[in-house]
């Protein structure tokens, strides 16, 4: 029996040496989560010899982690900003999915199903399980690589990405409940359709719902500190899981909209520290994901299964995917067709496919191992593929570029309501009629908020005698005077 104390040994063993073989990744353009994954492949059974088999733990852990990824995802996604995009975010994450699931089902039922004697059904749970953009694939590689992009696409990645995966879930789940009850299409295909309208509709209400009065809440009760109020909107995020799955909601969803609204409505004291709570806990919830999933791989039993998960991911990459960007967004004529290109090119898999295909394996289903393996090929294929040409295509495309540097404010929280702020370095022209901060004779409007030189902080007033390269923090907004 293993002891506590060593399974956490093994466990910061494994998140520290994972974390530093990111950075040697990084530098290859190898996607962090990718090598997460290939490191818990390593220490698995096939590899160091770890063994690690429950997978209804981890299916539970990784749904755990999951919520909390949603969820800040949805904290961090500004209406300002996806407004513009919010139909064609829509339409890629539902209409889409299901596009690529009836594309893929059909393609694995005509090469694949046939040869491994899989039911039609099985090929579109196969389909359903890998039909979404993993959310924290493309958050990672987006971010890490500091790619910005035209045409507003960065939003609308980040919007289907983050709203795609519980429409691929409620799929998945019905598939399953089709092929584990035998009596379920006996009664026609109109009650499986309700049933997932009213998934929808019950996590939809419950999202808004929970969103507002969480609002509410912080706004009528104050916290000390951030990091209370940080750890109080998580709780409401389980708390709002846990009530739609109990109403037979789509929880994903509803803590998804929740998020959205608390991020956007409500007036978070400390927003940007307490954000930067969030996304350290989200980095350490995918870690201990693909960590996780790589653990239960075995390498052993996925070589015979290469030449059909490659053909399948060929055929997502090369057929479906783009079939399903290009007919969603047909009707909005603004989007350019490299800007469809480059949309179709970023649908990549990560650990919520591989998640999803737990699903039939707890359920005990035929061939779901089998299943389990070629989605992880998948993921793998995909991660490796799009992952590390991301930057490159978008370059080709030309639709990067170079985003200013972010205003330095050391920590300070400046309020959006008091105006812009922007950060400037004095040059030796600036000093040139005066050398004190009153010889700058700054516009009405503008005001110098603080003063760094070199390890320094200091407040500034008129009289202050600036030096060359001191580092000026300016306010810009409404002046009385």
């Amino acid at each position: 029996m293993v002891l506590t104390e060593n399974l956490l040994l093994l466990a910061s063993l494994l998140v520290f040496v994972a974390i530093l073989v990111s950075k040697v990744g990084s530098r290859l353009g190898t996607p962090s989560l990718l090598v997460f994954l290939l490191l818990g492949m390593v220490a698995g059974a096939d590899g160091i010899g770890l063994r690690f088999d429950n997978h209804e733990v981890v299916e539970s852990i990784c749904h755990f982690a999951m919520t909390i990824i949603l969820f800040t995802a949805g904290l961090e996604t500004s209406i300002a900003e996806t407004r513009p995009v919010l139909k064609q975010g829509i339409i890629l994450s539902t209409l889409g999915v299901l596009i690529t699931v009836l594309l893929t089902g059909t393609f694995i039922w005509l090469t694949v199903g046939h040869l491994a004697e899989l039911g039609i059904i099985m090929c579109f749970l196969m389909a359903a399980i890998m039909g979404s953009t993993d959310s924290a694939s493309v958050f990672s590689v987006l971010r890490e690589k500091k790619l910005h992009l035209r045409e507003n696409l960065s939003p609308m990645l980040e919007l289907e990405s983050g709203s795609n995966d519980p429409m691929a879930y409620m799929l998945t789940i019905v598939l399953v409940k089709m092929l584990t009850t035998e009596d379920l299409l006996s009664n026609g295909i109109l009650p499986i359709v309700l049933n997932l309208v009213i998934q929808i509709v019950v996590g939809v209400a419950i999202g808004f719902a929970m969103g507002f009065a969480t609002k509410w809440l912080i706004e009528h009760v104050r916290f000390s500190t951030f990091a209370l109020t940080s750890i109080l909107i998580l709780s409401i995020g389980f708390f709002t899981n846990g009530l739609t799955s109990l109403l037979h909601g789509n929880a994903l969803l509803a803590i998804y909209i929740a998020a959205i609204i608390i991020g956007n409505k409500a007036r978070l004291v400390q927003k940007k520290e307490m954000l930067h709570f969030f996304d350290g806990l989200t980095w350490l919830m995918q870690l201990t994901m693909f960590l996780m999933l790589g653990l239960l791989a075995r390498p052993s039993q996925m070589l015979p299964l290469i030449v059909p998960a490659l053909l399948i991911g060929l055929f997502m990459t090369l057929v479906a995917r783009p079939a399903s960007v290009f007919l969603c967004l047909l009707p909005f004529k603004g989007i350019s067709f490299r800007a469809k290109t480059l949309v179709s090119w970023v649908g990549m898999k990560g650990a919520g496919p591989i998640l999803f295909a737990l699903c039939p394996v707890v359920a005990g289903l035929e061939h779901s191992s089998e299943m389990f393996n070629i989605v992880f090929l998948v993921t793998l294929f995909s991660l490796l593929l799009k992952g590390t040409t991301l930057g490159k295509m978008a370059k080709l495309l030309k639709l990067s570029y170079e985003e200013e540097p972010q205003t330095e404010t050391f920590g300070m929280e400046i309020p959006e309501e008091m105006g812009v702020t922007r950060d400037h370095v004095v040059t030796p022209e600036d000093l040139a009629s005066g050398t004190t901060l009153r010889d700058l004779h700054l516009p009405h409007g503008i005001r110098v908020m603080m003063v760094k030189r070199s390890d320094q902080f200091l407040v500034p007033h008129g009289s202050m005698v600036l030096q060359p390269d001191d580092h000026l923090i300016i306010l810009i907004g409404e002046s009385d005077d």
